[in-house]
């Protein structure tokens, strides 16, 4: 409550100030200096002042997979313009020539996160998952600051990874952000998706109503509104430096939790560590695509009926999650003729897949069942 209190009020702040014109000079000074930041002065300092490296990235995924037993191969997948996608492949001889399934994770997340469904999924189909671009150890690029050029940027370099692994068709499963692009992707390549699965997608509702704007909020959350929302989601745990990993720890203890069964010690949290205090490229586009609410700048649900009829979409929700499914419905009602398959996993929060793990993957592989 308390968080997106703060998220509202950042709101309340920046329409007040833009109303009286000083929204342009403190932007302009926040973001010369938060670029700056991000840019310049932080990367070059990530090895002295944040406790990581490409190489540690490295080896704590590489922590994360040493529980998977299914043989794969690892691979950075040129597209353009200089960018890889790093990307995991499981392809047993006997399901080589079934439709493939790419698995497409979250913001702040990476390939090592779905380490306790990759030996389930792998038995019956290939599978692949790939580090979207900006994240994980995919390349980082710049992105366009604007919302509707970064989400290209982001479906072009799939359509692009996708061209050069030779994929003609897949079964598309996005987690948060991934499912978000998923659908994106489906709408303008909808030839190469047999079924979208979307578990607990990111970016669906319309902005909500400014009904309670003229609330009064405290004046320190009007200054902590102020100050924080031109950075980026993560930058305070590249800030805190050689704290990061312990800050990791003592506030997402539940990522320890969610993995107990494979790791006892701080495998999982590192590895989050690691993942998101490289140079911020996807977290900066993630930011440039969202809302001061933390909605989709551009809501996907105003886009759905572009998504052919014929593509089937199962839609996945954890029980315990706070993620508001209340679009279920409305995707359902925009798609009268389409099969649309809602399901939630008992006892699950937001990461569905690594709360319940064999929930999730007796789901998902009843799901893929219906495809060749």
């Amino acid at each position: 409550m308390a968080e997106r209190a703060v998220t509202a009020s950042a709101g309340v702040v920046q329409r007040t100030m833009s109303a009286v014109g000083a929204d342009r000079l403190l932007s302009s000074v926040w973001g010369y200096a938060d670029s700056t930041l991000r840019w310049c002065w932080i990367p070059r300092l990530l090895p002295s002042w944040c406790p990581t490296s490409e190489d540690q990235l490295q080896t704590a995924e590489d922590m994360m997979l040493s529980c998977v037993d299914s043989t794969n191969s690892k691979q950075y997948v040129p597209i353009s313009e200089g960018t890889r996608l790093w990307t995991l492949t499981f392809s047993r001889d006997c399901v080589k020539d079934r439709t493939p399934l790419v698995l497409l994770h979250g913001f702040g997340g990476g390939v090592g996160l779905w380490a306790q469904n990759l030996d389930s999924l792998s038995q019956q189909r290939p599978v692949w998952a790939v580090d979207l671009l900006g994240f994980g150890r995919s390349s980082r690029p710049r992105f366009s600051t604007d919302a509707r050029e970064a989400e290209e940027q982001f479906v072009e370099s799939i359509e692009q990874w996708r061209a050069k692994v030779g994929l003609e068709s897949m079964i598309l499963l996005g987690h948060n952000l991934g499912g978000y692009l998923a659908v994106s992707y489906s709408i303008k390549y909808p030839g190469r998706v047999k079924h979208i699965v979307l578990v607990e997608p990111w970016g669906f509702p319309e902005r909500p109503d400014t009904a309670e704007a003229d609330r009064p909020i405290p004046v320190w959350i009007k200054a902590l509104g102020t100050m924080f929302s031109p950075f980026n989601p993560l930058a305070s745990l590249r800030l805190v430096g050689p704290l990061g990993p312990t800050l990791v720890q003592t506030l997402r203890p539940d990522f320890k939790k969610k993995f107990s069964s494979m790791f006892s010690d701080n495998t999982v949290s590192e590895y989050i560590y690691h993942l998101n205090v490289q140079t911020p490229s996807g977290e900066t586009a993630f930011k440039n695509m969202t809302t001061p609410e933390g909605c989709a700048v551009r809501p996907m649900l105003q886009r759905m009926e572009q998504l052919p009829p014929q593509i089937p979409l199962t839609i996945m929700y954890g029980s315990r999650s706070s993620i508001d499914s209340n679009p279920c419905s409305s995707i359902r009602d925009m798609r009268p003729h389409s099969h649309v398959e809602i399901t939630t996993i008992r006892g699950a929060g937001h990461y569905v897949f690594a709360d319940q793990p064999e929930d999730f993957n007796h789901t998902l592989l009843k799901v893929c069942s219906k495809v060749d």
